[in-house]
Order: structure tokens, then C-alpha cells, then sequence
């Protein structure tokens, strides 16, 4: 990459990117905002990860600023309330998480590799968001995935290749509210967990699923990859009836480790 040998490339490149997201912004309307008084009794969605990883080589420094960083951003996502027609940005809410507004140096993903970041850890939060939204009638109109598999599955709660990178601004997590009901979120850290909901104004006719089908470690000329299919299955609330089944992704992802030996890993198609 010609960024790699000239950084200034690189920084205006982002300066760039990021002043055409600003400007593009000044022309979305309605969006999403902290309103208590608005009352959404009826839960939709809970999700909780864990907030330690074991990561080999990793300072576990870097995991504590994790925590660090996750508490100031949820500060500005936490109680958000997206009303019909209304749209959340993540990096609308959170803003540029610089040392300066008292973010630590964390773990992000830079050119393939884990390493440290001001800010770092911070997707945690966003893949978060992303499953959450998954499961509610919240329409997820931009989401980058991380394109790695980036470690082991220690503690994983959720299928692979479901999560949401971001980078300020202009790789961002946005959601839309198509209506007709309102969603507020709930985001909390406790000891160990990183926990979530949705709530509704009222119970939303509908409830959904993530199924994960075909998954596979398979070795190719090129190296390990990691592959699956995943669907969003919608019910009736009511009798549980089918209400639709629509393929959300088909990963397949350099795999960043080596799995363990009971993993069966298949050779190349």
C-alpha cells in the first residue's frame, strides 16, 4: 500500500473521508437521542459478552483500557431512543475517541494484526449493537465486518462473522427505525460482561433469530479460512408461527491463529 510508505498519505486520505461523512450528515435528518421520559417497558433484545479475552503476547494493560474506554462511550449510547423514522450513528453518538476526551490506548485491528490504539475496543461495543438490532425490527443500514477472524472461540456467545467494525467517522454502525414502534437502548459493563438490550414501547408483532449453517475451518493456497452462512429467521410473536428467513451473510475469512486440535479444518474446494 502506498499509504504505508508515505503516513501523510494516509492521514489525508482519512481527513478526506472523514469531511465527506460530515457533509453528508448535514442533510440526514431525523436522528435518534437520550429521551428518559419516552417508556419502553417491553424487552426485545439482550445480549452480554465478555469483556477479557486470552490473547497470547497481548499486555493485559490494553484489556483494562478496554473497560476504561467502553464506559465513556456508553455514557453517549446508553438510553438512546430511535422513534419511528429516526436513525442512531454510532460515531454521531460516541464522537472521535482521541486521548484528549480521556480514551486509553486499547487493542485494534491495523493491516491484519492486533495491535494498540487510542480508543481500542471499542468494536466490542458496536458488535454488540449490531446483534441487538439483529433481533428487532431495527433496520441495519451500514455495517462493516472485520474481514479476519481475528482470535479463538474463548467465551464467544455469538455465531462468527456477525460483528461490526468501526472507525471514526466514516466506518460507521447506523440503524433506522422503520417504524412504527419506538426502541430504546440499554448498554451496562458489569465485572466481567459487556451487557445490552432493546426495549419497545409496546411488544413488536414480530420476533427474530440468528441461525448459523455450514460452518467450516477450510485450508486454502492461500491460507486458513473460516466460513459460514448466516440467516435471519422471523416469528409471530404471538403463536411462533414462520413469519420469513433471509440470508444475512456468507463469511469467509483469513483466520488470523491457529485453531486448536480438535478442530476439523477441511481442505480447499
Amino acid at each position: 500500500m502506498i499509504s504505508k510508505w508515505h503516513p501523510w498519505l494516509y492521514r489525508a486520505c482519512v481527513a478526506a473521508h472523514r469531511t465527506r461523512r460530515r457533509v453528508r450528515d448535514l442533510r440526514q435528518r431525523p436522528w435518534a437521542s437520550q429521551r428518559p421520559g419516552v417508556v419502553t417497558d417491553t424487552l426485545v433484545a439482550e445480549a452480554a459478552s465478555p469483556l477479557q479475552r486470552r490473547y497470547a503476547g497481548v499486555d493485559p494493560e490494553l484489556q483494562r483500557n478496554k473497560r476504561h474506554n467502553l464506559q465513556l462511550a456508553i455514557g453517549t449510547l446508553d438510553g438512546q431512543v430511535l422513534s419511528p423514522g429516526e436513525s442512531l450513528s454510532f460515531w454521531r453518538c460516541v464522537g472521535n475517541p482521541t486521548a484528549g476526551r480521556g480514551y486509553r490506548p486499547g487493542l485494534v485491528l491495523a493491516h491484519g494484526r492486533l495491535d494498540a490504539g487510542v480508543g481500542g475496543g471499542l468494536c466490542q461495543l458496536s458488535n454488540m449493537l449490531h446483534w441487538l438490532a439483529l433481533h428487532t425490527e431495527l433496520a441495519v443500514v451500514e455495517r462493516h465486518h472485520h474481514g479476519h477472524d481475528l482470535f479463538p472461540d474463548d467465551g464467544r456467545l455469538v455465531p462468527f462473522g456477525t460483528g461490526a467494525t468501526v472507525f471514526y467517522n466514516y466506518l460507521d454502525l447506523r440503524l433506522l427505525n422503520p417504524g412504527p414502534d419506538a426502541y430504546r437502548i440499554r448498554l451496562w459493563v458489569t465485572e466481567h460482561e459487556l451487557r445490552g438490550e432493546i426495549r419497545a414501547d409496546r411488544p413488536p408483532g414480530l420476533m427474530y433469530e440468528v441461525v448459523e449453517e455450514d460452518h467450516r475451518f477450510r485450508r486454502t493456497p492461500n491460507g486458513l479460512v473460516r466460513e459460514n452462512l448466516l440467516y435471519r429467521v422471523a416469528r409471530d410473536r404471538a403463536t411462533g408461527a414462520p413469519a420469513g428467513r433471509h440470508l444475512l451473510a456468507h463469511n469467509v475469512f483469513p483466520v488470523l491463529y491457529e485453531p486448536g486440535p480438535g478442530v476439523k479444518i477441511a481442505s480447499s474446494r
